[in-house]
């Protein structure tokens, strides 16, 4: 859950300006992001195809067994498709982040300047 809390922390103080980054570094971070993003999201479509009973047998114990299974792989909690939709948002979060940062970029810099140009005061 830390994860997720440092994905919002990290998107948050890029969106309120807070971070800045060159645009022309951060286009390979981007495209990893991206990237990492697509491969979660495809994993996400094709999750539902986890959640079919195995064939155990009919009798309580299988029974039990494939609930459990399915309930794992496409229920709540610590299921399979939680975890994947968990980690899609930290994605999320991290290439939003990183693009507000971006656009913040150039403001940052000439803040940086001005504050360090001869003659200025503070």
């Amino acid at each position: 859950m830390g994860s997720y809390a440092d994905a919002a922390a990290f998107r948050n103080a890029a969106v309120n300006g807070q971070l800045g980054v060159d645009p022309d570094a951060a286009q390979t971070v981007l495209k990893k992001i991206r990237l990492g993003k697509d491969q979660v999201e495809n994993l996400l479509n094709n999750a539902g195809s986890l959640a079919e009973a195995p064939k155990l047998g009919n009798n309580p114990v299988g029974n039990a067994i494939a609930a459990k299974f399915v309930e794992r792989a496409d229920g709540g909690g610590e299921s399979y498709v939680t975890a994947l939709r968990n980690l899609y948002s930290q994605y999320q979060q991290a290439e939003e982040a990183i693009i507000a940062a971006m656009s913040h970029y150039d403001r940052i810099d000439q803040d940086a300047v001005d504050a360090l140009a001869p003659g200025r005061q503070a």
